[in-house]
């Protein structure tokens, strides 16, 4: 099957949830990356066993599509999934999952996706939080999103950070972030210390530290 995506063409993504759990995602994709994208979702809603040995029945036979997102939350429907794209060359994220299959990407949070090229638009867009800020009189006046959690969670908290003073505005961000994040805060994480949440807050805390090294100051 030939899934290069043609340019200038919008990039065809197929999400797979289980009882909306991709719902937040596929309207933040919606709508912040408007036509770039046509997504098609594939809903799993019906109870399912602890363990299932043939997915076929739940599971398509084939995908056409760019980028595969996984928003499943059964273990083996994942992996089927996972090796499915792996079998059409399709790439597939798949966050905040451990997999002993080489072919999905799994960051700790959607907002941890670095830009990838080999992602196409999707990863032109979305994942590691990055802002392009405009500073007047000490307060935060205008903040670019050029990169975000495909939630939405970035721009949402970006828009409550405009007129923020520039030494609150970090943290203020991080705070904004933890309100508007999807990701399941009960998912601690021992190693680190942190919830997806926490985790997510932190990474735009870092991204408004940075964009403020580069921001731009007016009087």
């Amino acid at each position: 099957m030939d899934n290069d995506h043609v340019k200038g063409q919008p990039q065809r993504i197929a999400v797979f949830q289980q009882n909306g759990s991709g719902e937040n995602k596929i309207r933040g994709i919606g709508q912040f990356g408007g036509d770039r994208f046509i997504i098609e979702t594939y809903d799993i809603d019906a109870p399912l066993p602890d363990l299932i040995e043939h997915s076929g029945g739940y599971l398509p036979e084939t995908i056409s599509a760019d980028i595969v997102l996984d928003y499943l939350k059964h273990p083996d429907l994942s992996n089927d999934l996972w090796l499915l794209c792996e079998k059409l060359r399709i790439p597939v994220v798949a966050s905040n999952k451990k997999s002993l299959v080489k072919w999905p990407i799994t960051p700790r949070v959607c907002c941890a996706l670095p830009r990838r090229e080999d992602l196409g638009e999707y990863g032109k867009l979305f994942g590691t939080p990055e802002f392009r800020v405009t500073v007047i009189d000490g307060r935060i006046a205008e903040i670019s999103v050029l990169h975000g959690a495909p939630c939405g969670a970035t721009w949402e908290a970006a828009k409550r950070t405009i007129g923020i003073r520039i030494e609150e505005a970090p943290v203020h961000i991080g705070l904004e972030t933890q309100y508007h994040c999807t990701a399941d805060p009960a998912g601690w994480d021992v190693m680190f210390g942190k919830s997806p949440v926490h985790f997510s807050a932190e990474l735009h805390k870092s991204a408004m530290k940075n964009a403020m090294d580069r921001l731009k100051i007016r009087k």
